[in-house]
C-alpha cells in the first residue's frame, strides 16, 4: 500500500492493485509496516475512536492486534475516484476466551497525491461466529493466497 507507483489519479486496475497492497500489509499485522502507508498527519476514524498521525496508527494497531487475534482480513474495492478509494472487508479473529467473531465493514479512502494516504474513514460491525464458519484459514501473518476467493461472491 505505500507504494508511491500506485497514487492518484487511479484507474481501476491502480485502484484494485492499491486495494490489494493494503490488504496484505494489514495481514502481516505489522503496525511499523501498515503505518509507513499513510500521510505523516493521516486523519484516521475508526469505529468511535478518532485520531491523527503515524504515532497514533501504529498505537491503534498495536492495542488492535493485541486483541484481535489470528487476524486474517480480505478487502475488495467499491468504488473509486481521482483520489479515493472506497473498500468493503470482511475479516475474522477470536478473542482470548476462543470466541470468533467476523468483522464486516466499509472504509472510505482518500489520498495525497504522493499515493500515500491522507483520511481513512471506517464502519465496522462484528458477529459472533461458531469456529466452523470460520472461511479465512490461510497461514497467520500471510498474504491471502492469490487463489482464495474474495468477497463478490461471498455470503454475507
Amino acid at each position: 500500500m505505500s507504494n508511491p507507483k500506485v497514487a492518484p489519479p487511479f484507474d481501476r486496475d491502480n485502484a484494485i492493485k492499491k486495494v490489494r497492497m493494503a490488504e496484505d500489509a494489514w495481514n502481516s499485522r505489522d503496525p511499523e509496516r501498515v503505518a509507513l502507508a499513510y500521510t505523516e498527519d493521516s486523519h484516521w476514524r475508526n469505529r468511535a475512536e478518532i485520531f491523527q498521525g503515524r504515532d497514533a496508527i501504529k498505537a491503534f494497531l498495536r492495542r488492535k492486534w493485541d486483541k484481535e487475534l489470528d487476524y486474517r482480513l480480505v478487502k475488495e474495492m467499491w468504488a473509486f475516484g481521482d483520489n479515493r478509494i472506497a473498500v468493503r472487508f470482511q475479516y475474522e479473529w477470536r478473542d482470548d476466551s476462543g470466541q470468533w467473531y467476523r468483522a464486516y465493514g466499509n472504509e472510505n479512502w482518500e489520498f495525497a497525491e504522493n499515493g500515500l494516504m491522507r483520511r481513512r474513514e471506517a464502519s465496522i460491525n462484528d458477529r459472533p461466529i461458531p469456529e466452523a464458519e470460520r472461511r479465512f484459514h490461510w497461514p497467520a501473518l500471510q498474504p491471502r493466497p492469490a487463489n482464495h476467493p474474495g468477497l463478490i461472491n461471498s455470503p454475507i
